[in-house]
């Protein structure tokens, strides 16, 4: 997949077992140039994203053999790409799951073409583009975030952060001290304006807090992140000697 395009040469895979909706978007994607697979199978799915390693992935969240949510459990230790899933409109309990299991975005049904397009290619730009150039590291005394190969590790032990986590956490890192309210990042790591509703933020910020401190220990003072209440997000780094 080209880094300045991510449409061209891209591979994505759907999970959808609506036959009419997989048929539409697998057609709407392979006119933009994505090679596509379909799995309408839960237990399929997995198999076929572990062993394609796509772009991106779309997922629907209720599925035959296991739902979307189990497909994420599944795969996130060995798949860190981007996913994009498909939840029903105003089901906000099934948006915040669906996050915390490892999505990195969501889009309503009924879904709208544009829509769809613009969502998935977004995810696919802050994956391409949230790494930087290939030896670029930052370190914080025994925390090392890579955003060549996109790894944490922490005293060399890997710290496993899902695409969308990553790209938070190393925003997050190269700002250290500062803190940066919701519109800030959204306007800044993903180029969009905030709704004032989207809960992906704090359901980020929580998961890469509780992944940190089960890594660093409970009471580590060289790194955390924090809330300040009623302004935003802080990375605290206590200084190395």
């Amino acid at each position: 997949m080209s880094l300045e395009n991510p449409v061209a040469g891209g591979k994505i895979c759907i999970v959808e077992d609506d036959p009419e909706l997989a048929e539409f978007m697998v057609r709407r994607l392979q006119t933009a140039g994505y090679v596509v697979h379909h799995e309408s199978n839960g237990v399929l799915a997995v198999s076929l994203i572990l062993r394609e390693q796509p772009d991106g992935v779309i997922l629907d969240l209720m599925l035959p053999g296991i739902d979307g949510i189990e497909v994420l459990k599944q795969i996130r230790p060995r798949y860190s790409g981007p996913v994009l899933m498909l939840t029903a409109k105003g089901e906000d309990q099934s948006h915040i799951q669906g996050l915390e299991a490892g999505a990195d975005d969501y889009v309503a049904k009924p879904i709208h073409p544009r829509v769809l397009l613009a969502r998935l290619q977004a995810l696919l730009r802050r994956f391409i583009k949230s790494g930087g150039p290939s030896d670029q590291q930052i370190t914080f005394g025994a925390l090392t975030i890579d955003a060549g190969r996109r790894e944490v590790h922490w005293a060399q032990a890997p710290i496993e952060l899902t695409s969308a986590e990553f790209d938070l956490f190393w925003f997050l890192c190269n700002r250290p001290g500062q803190v940066l309210d919701r519109e800030t990042i959204y306007r800044e790591l993903y180029q969009t304006q905030y709704d004032g509703y989207d809960r992906a933020v704090d359901v980020y910020i929580s998961r890469i807090r509780q992944k940190l401190q089960k890594a660093t220990g409970e009471h580590d003072e060289t790194i955390a992140l924090k809330t300040v209440r009623g302004k935003g997000y802080l990375l605290a780094v206590k200084d190395q000697p």
